[in-house]
């Protein structure tokens, strides 16, 4: 049976139905023509939502309030809950009520959730090829869907990692080449955070065995970044070889992550070099819409 959905502590349903509410007016505009020219204004519908592919539901939260914003009259029936395996054929849940609220609502409710399932799906799947490395999304998230994308990443098992700027010091190739070196910029970081920002991570990234060296050496950080660490080789194979040093190398002083290019073959790899988690951007900036539809009816189902 479906259970109440447990919102992330970061999404806030006031800002979220904000967001949703001008999403719908962006949308409908002046009005739904082809809906005010074919479809009576008393006319009431019964419509499904169906997957029609393997993998997670995400985004029925959201969904329901796609719906109950359009029109606080339609009734809608889980018949799953948000995190629950989907197969070709699972009903979702049905919409009932006003047939212009319901194609009002549709196309905002279908993209949200097909993009919302569709990163749940790739995260899973990451997650099964890296285990027992866990898996952490990435700020490569569609403007405006950021805490979305992040939701359904965690619906999918991984870890949102930093939301924005804000909440977690990442200092990367940029900024320890405006710093001077690794060193200066985390001794800069360190100095911020004990007069800024106490007790807030910092997680340093390293691309070679030299930076890695001046980072450990340097200290004062509390996870490191190995970044391109695992390429992919002209034959088609993953060569973990840097990784699996530099994570011997830390030797369990850190939490280490793993970055670049990141796949489910390359997840693979990874997940036997002893690394805590991996990290992809494809899971948000290159995923594909999970395959869902909403079909209408004019009599009721049973």
């Amino acid at each position: 049976m479906p259970t109440d959905p447990v919102l992330p502590a970061f999404i806030d349903p006031a800002k979220l139905d904000e967001f949703l509410v001008q999403a719908l007016a962006a949308d409908v505009g002046s009005g739904d023509v082809t809906t005010l020219a074919t479809v009576a204004s008393d006319a009431v519908v019964w419509a499904t939502i169906e997957s029609r592919q393997y993998g997670i539901a995400a985004g029925l939260y959201v969904v329901q309030r796609v719906f109950a914003l359009a029109d606080p009259d339609l009734v809608v029936d889980w018949q799953i809950s948000d995190g629950g395996k989907l197969c070709p054929g699972t009903a979702l849940g049905t919409i009932t009520g006003n047939a212009r609220s319901v194609l009002k609502a549709e196309r905002l409710a279908l993209n949200l959730l097909q993009r919302m399932c569709g990163i749940a799906r790739e995260t899973y799947l990451l997650l099964l090829a890296a285990s027992p490395a866990r898996v952490r999304g990435t700020r490569k998230t569609a403007p405006g869907l950021n805490l979305l994308d992040k939701w359904a990443i965690m619906l999918g098992g991984g870890e949102s990692h930093r939301l924005g700027l804000y909440d977690r010091m990442l200092i990367k190739d940029n900024h320890i080449a405006a710093a001077g070196s690794v060193r200066a910029a985390l001794q800069m970081a360190q100095q911020y955070r004990d007069h800024n920002a106490p007790g807030m991570c910092i997680e340093v990234e390293v691309c070679n065995h030299a930076e890695l060296q001046e980072a450990l050496t340097t200290g004062g950080f509390d996870e490191i970044l190995l970044d391109n660490m695992a390429p992919l080789k002209d034959n088609g194979r993953v060569d973990t070889t840097h990784l699996e040093r530099a994570v011997q190398e830390v030797g369990g002083r850190y939490v280490t992550e793993a970055s670049g290019n990141i796949d489910i073959v390359a997840a693979q790899a990874i997940s036997k070099t002893g690394v805590d988690f991996v990290s992809s951007g494809a899971i948000t900036h290159s995923i594909n819409a999970f395959d869902v539809a909403l079909n209408i009816s004019n009599e009721r189902r049973h």
